[in-house]
């Protein structure tokens, strides 16, 4: 058996299986990290450390946290067998901000005022792995316990003006935690040569709460929390991958083993097969629910943390916050200000692609359905006469009733039946729905730009009769229709 128990993975045991499952793993690590609009002061930036915190055991069962978390999941080794394991979560560090006094020394302050930042007190998330490899047949009997500290330190950094002199400092606190990691595996009587592996993390910090103050009054509680976030391993999980065998899907499992999956017992974790699509041989267990093989989006641009959010909505309003906003965001974190730098360089082409994808569709219309959105049209794209219905020019006024357009070389008005089938340029995911739905034409409707519009009815639907009383129409181009052939 090999372990490593540094703060940061070295090349030579990283293991290269888990490089594309890292990627949902690092989301899943700093989920929720800061909140926008990326500010110590937002309200919803006071209460952190939502998933996964493993609190020190002495603080976890009277107040609803815990103290561990266990997986249990099935693998089918083949041979000598050997398993990789990563253990990762952040160690919170207590951040306090001092200024530099005239006279010598430093004072502590609420908040340090430079240039491009203000700078106050936060608790920052280190990234800390603990690495093990071990042959399967190890893990069977007794198993394998490994315990790790992480131990308590301080460190300094110097803030320097605009002018090169020392404008404060930076006292960063990190409070020892220890804890245990415990692995057993079981082989399973049946057909197949099947262990359940089991996994436990446990926080074995020997840290209690504080006394002498009313006990269980709410000051107190969030008080002893506080105390508690930095001796905590949060947003805990696990890598899990073999270099022989796979594992078996704990969602979506064979029938011969979904028995033997409902037994097993996963506390404050769900694990999911992960890495490339196609492969068994990795599994994550996170503290969020996922499905397997989770992925990052491939239009996401960069780490917004705020997952609550979607990232289009969330990179238009943290360009939108005001200067002093973005300079307090750059003081409050690191990462918080990678966010506005990230927003504020983001060139239209890129926020385009984080509108209207939506990937779902494709099992619903599956490889002949209707074209996929790749760029965003231009004016001429929107169907247009050749005299508005305003113009002067024009034979007729506009009359929705009795108005018909022409559709390849045949007139359509009310009453008409027609095939829809939405353009690249529409992204309503009903109309992508509607693709090859019969419809009846209610109306011809023309707006004030001159573009024209078919108001429809889609056939076999129950609410038609109220759609029509109502004039609740769905409106297509009629470029984006076909006249039918009995119609």
């Amino acid at each position: 058996m090999t372990a490593t128990d540094g703060s940061v993975a070295t090349a030579a045991t990283a293991d290269p299986r888990f490089a594309a499952a890292r990627q949902v793993a690092d989301a899943v690590l700093l989920e929720g990290y800061v909140l926008y609009p990326y500010r110590a002061s937002a309200a919803k930036n006071r209460l952190r450390w939502q998933f996964g915190v493993l609190v020190p055991p002495a603080w976890g069962p009277a107040h609803g946290e815990h103290a561990c978390q266990r997986t249990e999941v099935l693998m089918e080794p083949k041979g000598d067998a050997t398993l990789a394991l990563e253990l990762r979560f952040l160690h919170a560090q207590r951040r306090t901000v001092q200024r530099a006094l005239d006279g010598g020394g430093f004072a502590e302050v609420d908040e340090l005022q430079l240039a491009d930042r203000v700078l106050v007190p936060w608790d920052e998330g280190t990234e800390e792995h603990v690495e093990l490899t071990v042959p399967v047949a190890e893990l069977t009997g007794d198993g394998v316990t490994v315990p790790f500290t992480r131990p308590a330190r301080d460190d300094i950094e110097t803030v320097v003006g605009d002018d090169g002199r020392t404008a404060g400092r930076l006292v960063r606190r990190t409070e020892k935690i220890e804890g245990v990691l415990r692995l057993r595996a079981v082989e399973l009587d049946g057909a197949y040569r099947v262990f359940r592996l089991t996994a436990v993390v446990e926080n074995t910090s020997p840290w209690t709460p504080g006394a002498g103050a009313a006990a269980g009054s709410d000051a107190v509680v969030a008080a002893d929390r506080e105390a508690a976030l930095p001796r905590s391993l949060v947003a805990a999980h696990l890598l899990l991958g073999l270099d022989s065998g796979s594992f078996l899907s704990m969602t979506d499992p064979p029938e011969w083993a979904r028995e033997a999956v409902a037994a097993c017992e996963n506390l404050h974790t769900w694990p999911v097969l992960a890495g490339e699509a196609g492969r068994a041989d990795v599994v994550l267990s996170s503290p969020i629910i996922l499905e397997d093989h989770p992925a990052i989006a491939p239009e996401s641009a960069g780490a917004m943390y705020d997952a609550t959010e979607i990232d289009e909505i969330l990179a238009l309003r943290t360009a939108a916050l005001t200067d002093q906003e973005k300079r307090e965001a750059r003081g409050t974190d690191a990462r918080a200000a990678a966010v506005i730098d990230l927003a504020d360089s983001l060139p239209p082409e890129v926020l385009e692609r984080l509108h209207g994808a939506v990937r779902s569709l494709r099992e619903v219309t599956g490889p002949d359905g209707p074209e996929q959105i790749t760029e965003i049209p231009d004016e001429e794209a929107v169907f247009r006469p050749d005299t508005p219905w305003w113009d002067p020019a024009g034979t007729d006024t506009a009359d929705p009733a009795r108005d018909r357009i022409t559709v390849d070389g045949a007139p359509v008005g009310p009453g008409s039946r027609v095939l829809l089938r939405p353009g690249p340029r529409r992204t309503d995911a009903q109309d992508l729905f509607l693709h090859g739905r019969a419809a009846l034409v209610e109306a011809v409707l023309h707006d004030v730009d001159g573009g024209v519009h078919l108001a429809v009815t889609v056939e076999d639907d129950p609410g038609a009769d109220i759609r029509r009383e109502q004039g609740r129409f769905l409106y297509f181009q009629p470029d984006e229709v076909t006249l039918l052939e009995d119609a």
